[in-house]
């Protein structure tokens, strides 16, 4: 018993789960690369919550697999395939449906579609890489993996050094492409299992994401001095969420606040055209209108799928 929520950031996802939660009785299984960190709950939209034996509870509805990663460690596909499995599973067992919802579409793949075993990290092979972006910049690393792998290259940004070398040392260490190792030969999940779209016109998504950038400045600005004073740096995991970058050089005098949000935005729109981008492979999801988001026509659509 799942249902499936994707769509872009800002696009309203985290609200439609925790409203069919309420009326089926669901649990949430948030799918996103950065909610998993503590402390960062602002600049991630993390729903607000607290602890309820064990579990992380945002009114009255049990979700998962968020606020539990401090920001010096690393959380990848796998880790995120392992968690869910066993989450998945416990939810199930009560009886009750489990609502995976979010917007890091290799995690939802991974899980859905299943993935091949990828290699461990090569430390010396990314000393290399981290050597060549030193002496020839971020860029060339980029052009480097859209040369090996231009479907990973187009997304990933080409300043996530992180995820370009790790694309980088996954083709170098099998000879494969990362884009077909990480999803199986691309399965669309949705032939499978109830997904749902939240869908949006671009030019409304992005005033969202432009509203709700500004709305959260203040709030992703006293996270990152505390966790400044925590003793963590622009280089923790962590920090390397979106936007956390920008709220340092702001606060290293190295951007304005208006130059701070105006590169948060950019980014943002970035990613949820890469989001789109992504989802649009899947060829039967339902598509629910983002300005008129209906939990209980969902729910018919739902019901009406299972016969």
């Amino acid at each position: 018993m799942t249902i499936i929520i994707a769509g872009p950031t800002a696009g309203g996802k985290t609200d439609l789960a925790l409203n069919l939660a309420k009326l089926i009785g669901g649990e949430v299984v948030s799918v996103d690369s950065r909610q998993v960190y503590k402390y960062l709950t602002v600049g991630t939209a993390k729903p607000e919550g607290e602890y309820k034996n064990g579990v992380y509870n945002v009114d009255g509805v049990n979700y998962h697999l968020v606020d539990f990663l401090d920001l010096d460690k690393t959380y990848n596909t796998g880790s995120f395939t392992a968690d869910a499995s066993n989450t998945a599973y416990n939810i199930n067992k009560k009886g009750k449906t489990a609502i995976f919802a979010g917007g890091t579409g290799m995690y939802m793949q991974s899980y859905f579609g299943g993935m091949d075993v990828l290699p461990k990290a090569d430390q010396a092979l990314r000393a290399q890489l981290a050597d060549i972006a030193d002496k020839e910049g971020k860029q060339s690393l980029h052009k480097m993996l859209s040369e090996a792998d231009p479907e990973s290259a187009a997304l990933i940004p080409s300043g996530n050094l992180h995820r370009v070398m790790r694309a980088l040392e996954i083709f170098k260490l099998t000879g494969k492409k990362a884009s077909e190792l990480r999803t199986n030969g691309f399965a669309d999940i949705s032939q499978n299992n109830f997904m749902v779209y939240i869908e949006w016109d671009k030019e409304e998504l992005n005033k969202r994401i432009e509203i709700r950038t500004q709305g959260m400045f203040g709030g992703m600005l006293k996270e990152t001095q505390d966790m400044l004073a925590k003793g963590y740096t622009r280089n923790s995991p962590g920090l390397r969420s979106l936007g956390y970058a920008e709220v340092i050089d702001f606060i290293e005098g190295k951007k304005t606040k208006p130059e701070a949000l105006e590169r948060i935005v950019i980014l943002t729109r970035q990613y949820a055209k890469r989001q789109r981008t992504w989802f649009a492979r899947y060829k039967n999801m339902y598509k629910a209108d983002g300005s008129a988001l209906n939990a209980e026509q969902i729910l018919a659509e739902y019901a009406a799928w299972k016969k």
